[in-house]
């Protein structure tokens, strides 16, 4: 018999250590009802079987990793410096047998099945016990369902019991189901993992799943559902018709629903709402208080802007007590241990494999000093996403794009920080001498994500290696010339605009001295985002109770309920909150405020590549030109390095197609029923 699980259990999310000479051959104890029972009455093997069906979140399906697992974390707004795989990602030029995830969710899928049908067997465990552990397996069998549908669509739901991959193609052979039934299984099945899992989980667990993670997974499902993709509003012209069954039955939504955003709003709402000791909820976002004390890697706090609004108070209802810049950092620098980060609601934690945070910090850190890569870096599109301090937008934002109505026409900000402006008030607070202009007087999330041309690298541990131990605190320039600008060949920062995000001021490559950093898979922010998206799509009051009907949800769009999502986003940020009659008043207005929200708070997650196609945004986005500094300009030419270019060793190129990811071939030979999504082909 084909062996499909023939695996090495690690200590996978909170789970036990197995030795690699302790295989788990599910196949094998799937067709011999004895050999399964001798498993799920050991309590060991069962343990063992529930950290296979999580193994499967690995590899292709992180949320946040380096390219060589996935490339989505590179959309339009960070790259990847060099590499086939990324320019083939980038340009749609891969074919329909190209990194996927399907088989591994599937088994996962399986794995989790078997868990939840045989693990009442077992009697080492309290009832108690079993059924949080049931609903662990009920919650990460939804969860391979959700990042199947984000990344191809509609899918297969399978039978509770799973299908053996070794049966005949005729018993394997199911139709994909429509996306609408794909994510009602997902929520459904999510609130009844909630309905067992525990609201916290000590920090030998931090990594499984909790009530708020089933709800917050679920929100994100609803959401998709909402979305354009799903959800086409009456203007729209595509409507994918052609993402069809064996049948010929559209799997895609055709008619526009109001309801679902409001079935969004509220099951975001239900993770806002669980009880808990931050400030009587469960969630809430990190925030780190102000200091005026200063040492190397920590600068003291740079006041935000003085908006007569969240400067007036403290936190939560203003910035006036809080530093944005670190409480912005530290959730995703590895300062926090997962159970000191309140806003962290799912991650995989340290069961990232090789490919994790750290192996991404690399690729971000320089080369001259840090030991890195320099081969991860931003787009001049994301740069000017970020704010001035003041909530404006960047003086020639997107200039060069042209686009009316979007680019600022205003030329961008010449000269550069002399030695007496360095590091005083007028916005040069996080500039240090000889730095681009363009580059002050940003809103913190930019200081706490961009390493812009001349931006300061912390790097203290270098101070532990003799050789390396004036490298600490110091300027980094990617001019043509300089140890990190242009070279022939190899990685090297083509926009000149580099990331810090995820970088700890401790992070130094030599001795691999990074910080282990939780992976954000959910965090409270998206939650907050999610809410505020949803209820500025209602134009109609909606009544939906909670997940587990002990109150009923009043959801309007009206400026206060808009409030509860988008002003604690914008307050932790440092950022002013919007105007009340152009953006509050503005349903268009607000979408696209979010949507930019969204872009700078996400940065770098994963989570921009497909909030691109549930918008349907990917077709114009993905194709606009990649902008950045002019490379090959030498310091002496540090005016022309800072006047933005296209940047041809970053193409870019948007089809159809590229809304959902190909089948595989082998897939479609072994599911007759399968149908390939649109514009892919099949195997002939």
């Amino acid at each position: 018999m084909k062996k499909l699980y023939n695996i090495c259990i690690y200590a996978l999310l909170g789970l036990v250590t197995v030795s690699c000479a302790d295989n788990l051959d599910s196949d094998k104890y799937f067709k011999d009802r004895t050999n399964l029972e001798d498993v799920f009455t050991d309590k060991t093997r069962t343990e063992q079987w529930l950290a296979n069906a999580y193994s499967y979140l690995n590899g292709e399906n992180m949320e946040v990793s380096t390219r060589d697992n996935i490339l989505w974390c590179f959309a339009d707004d960070i790259y990847s410096g060099a590499g086939a795989d990324y320019t083939k990602f980038r340009t749609g030029t891969y074919d329909e047998n190209w990194r996927h995830s399907w088989g591994q969710s599937y088994k996962g899928i399986r794995q989790a099945s078997l868990f939840m049908q045989n693990i009442h067997m077992n009697t080492r465990y309290t009832e108690e016990e079993k059924a949080d552990l049931k609903a662990q397996a009920r919650f990460v069998r939804a969860y391979y369902y959700w990042l199947l549908l984000r990344r191809y669509g509609p899918v297969p739901l399978l039978p509770e019991e799973g299908l053996d991959y070794t049966d005949s193609y005729d018993n394997l052979a199911r139709q994909r189901n429509s996306y609408d039934e794909c994510v009602e299984y997902i929520a459904s099945e999510m609130i009844l993992a909630a309905k067992d899992l525990p609201l916290e989980r000590g920090v030998n667990d931090i990594s499984r799943p909790t009530r708020g993670a089933a709800l917050a997974a679920r929100a994100r499902a609803l959401l998709y559902a909402a979305s354009p993709i799903n959800n086409p509003r009456p203007e729209d012209l595509e409507r994918f018709t052609d993402l069809v069954d064996y049948n010929g039955r559209c799997l895609i939504a055709q008619e526009y629903n109001e309801y679902k955003w409001a079935r969004a709003a509220a099951a975001a709402r239900d993770v806002m709402e669980l009880p808990g000791n931050n400030n009587g909820h469960r969630y809430e976002l990190y925030h780190a208080n102000a200091t005026d004390n200063e040492s190397a890697g920590y600068p003291k706090t740079v006041s935000p802007y003085k908006d007569g609004d969240f400067s007036e108070s403290n936190w939560p209802d203003g910035y006036k007590d809080i530093d944005p810049f670190e409480s912005y950092r530290a959730v995703f620098n590895g300062a926090l241990s997962m159970n000191a980060n309140p806003e962290l609601i799912f991650s995989r934690g340290r069961n990232q494999g090789d490919n994790s945070l750290v192996a991404m910090t690399r690729h971000q850190l320089p080369k001259s000093v840090g030991n890195g890569d320099n081969s991860y870096g931003m787009t001049q599109k994301m740069c000017d996403a970020y704010y001035m301090s003041d909530g404006t937008d960047c003086p020639g934002k997107e200039r060069e794009l042209g686009i009316p109505g979007r680019s600022d026409i205003r030329k961008r900000v010449e000269g550069f920080v002399t030695k007496q402006e360095a590091g005083t008030e007028g916005g040069y607070e996080h500039l240090r001498e000889n730095v681009s202009k363009q580059y002050a007087g940003r809103e913190p999330r930019f200081y706490a994500s961009v390493a812009f041309n001349g931006s300061v690298w912390s790097l203290l541990k270098n101070e532990l290696n003799t050789d390396h131990i004036k490298d600490v605190n110091v300027q980094v320039f990617y001019y043509r010339g300089k140890n990190d600008g242009f070279v022939s060949t190899g990685a090297w920062l083509r926009t000149g605009i580099g990331i810090k995000k995820f970088v700890h001021p401790d992070d130094t490559n030599y001795g691999s001295n990074i910080l282990t950093k939780a992976e954000p898979a959910i965090r409270y922010a998206e939650i907050l985002l999610i809410y505020a998206e949803a209820i500025n799509e209602l134009n109609n009051t909606y009544n939906i109770p909670s997940w587990d009907g002990s109150t009923t949800y009043t959801l309007i769009r009206n400026e206060d309920e808009l409030k509860k999502g988008i002003r604690p986003i914008r307050c932790r940020a440092g950022v002013p909150d919007y105007d009340f009659e152009t953006v509050y008043q503005n349903k268009n207005e607000f979408r696209k405020k979010l949507k930019r929200e969204r872009q700078i708070e996400f940065m770098g997650e994963g989570q921009r590549y497909f909030d691109l196609r549930r918008w349907k945004d990917a077709e114009v986005e993905e194709s606009i030109k990649v902008y950045g500094c002019n490379g090959l300009m030498t310091e002496g030419q540090k005016d022309s390095f800072h006047t933005p270019v296209v940047i041809n060793d970053l193409p870019t190129a948007f089809s159809r197609k590229l809304y959902f990811w190909p089948i595989a071939h082998d897939e479609l030979k072994r599911n007759k029923l399968l149908t390939q999504n649109p514009g892919w082909t099949y195997n002939d």
